[in-house]
């Protein structure tokens, strides 16, 4: 059986001769994500081979982010890596002490590239944050940078909104509650890209496809392949943005909770299914019908979800994405 204590961490890093940002990509930060760390080997393979050249600034790759997680086979080791995310004075499990080496390392980059998969097919999409501003829950002055790299990903949908809706379902969780505690909870949230945006750098999340998905490793092998060439990293034809007329782009408006465990959905739902204004998503556990209250898209529905966890989120189409990307 893995033991924590028998693993180490791992990263490999690139210095070109020309000045250029320093970018970090990884794979794994849940262990059975698999598509990143396939695609980062053989990104490193042709460098090692002298097929492809670091030319500018440099690149840390991090294949397998959560060795313990990578060798179960499993989402997670102990907890959920991209969850609470942050240095730990007196770690308490496994991810804690992924924490206390991962953080310091994404610190001393500008850009990080995550790369992950998930459980149902779906399309692939692109995790973008907030927009420029001054608030206390995610301040944040490169979006237009980073939305721009987003664009020249290879995929066509993108979501926004991750950390500000979680937080209001946090505050409703919690009602008024303690300013310290809620911000405690409101850590929760904060996973690789979240931490990367608190260091002063910029980051994505590329969902890249169903876990098992063989086109999924190409997926994230174009995204490496055109994110080394947009910031110039590589010598190579810098990649053209998708057309505005082709993205999706969606804001993620609200996030439901189970009440009780005898909440259920009105059917198999999936990310990024259609839903219509009041169209009916499910049904409380007293019989109280459970309606949409915009017109967009069901993200990450749970139905394993237990009684006062997130239940499903809600999307709606973003109609001024355009105005903060190039």
């Amino acid at each position: 059986m893995t033991s924590a204590r028998d693993l180490q961490f791992k990263s490999i890093h690139y210095t070109g001769l020309g000045k250029g940002p320093r970018l970090i990509i990884m794979g794994a930060v849940h262990g059975n994500e698999t598509c990143g760390t396939k695609a980062i080997d053989r990104v490193m393979a042709e460098i090692d081979s002298g097929k492809l050249h670091i030319a500018a600034g440099s690149v840390t790759f991090v294949p397998v982010a959560n060795p313990l997680a990578y060798a179960l086979g499993q989402r997670a080791g102990e907890r959920n890596l991209n969850r609470n995310l942050f240095p730990n004075d007196d770690p308490q499990d496994f991810e804690d002490q992924v924490a206390n080496w991962l953080c310091p390392l994404l610190a001393q980059h500008d850009v990080l590239l995550d790369l992950h998969s998930f459980n149902a097919h779906s399309e692939p999409f692109v995790m973008v944050g907030p927009r420029n501003n001054t608030g206390p829950l995610e301040p944040f002055t490169h979006a237009e940078q980073e939305r721009a790299l987003a664009r020249r990903l290879g995929v066509r949908r993108f979501v926004d909104g991750w950390l500000a809706t979680y937080g209001q379902g946090v505050q409703r969780r919690m009602g008024k509650g303690d300013a310290a505690q809620l911000h405690t909870v409101l850590r929760y949230g904060v996973g690789t890209t979240e931490f990367m945006r608190t260091t002063g750098g910029y980051a994505l999340t590329l969902e890249c496809g169903q876990h098992d998905d063989p086109a999924a490793p190409e997926v994230a092998y174009r995204a490496i392949m055109n994110t080394l060439a947009f910031l110039k990293v590589i010598a190579a034809p810098e990649p053209a943005p998708i057309a505005l007329a082709e993205m999706e782009a969606l804001s993620m408006v609200a996030v439901h909770d189970k009440a009780a465990d005898g909440d259920s959905f009105s059917r198999a739902w999936a990310s990024f299914d259609h839903v219509a204004k009041d169209e009916r998503i499910g049904t409380r556990a007293d019989g109280t019908p459970v309606t949409a209250e915009v017109e967009g898209r069901i993200l990450f529905p749970d139905t394993n979800a237990q009684a006062n966890q997130e239940w499903y989120y809600l999307t709606r189409v973003n109609t001024d994405f355009d105005r903060h990307t190039a």
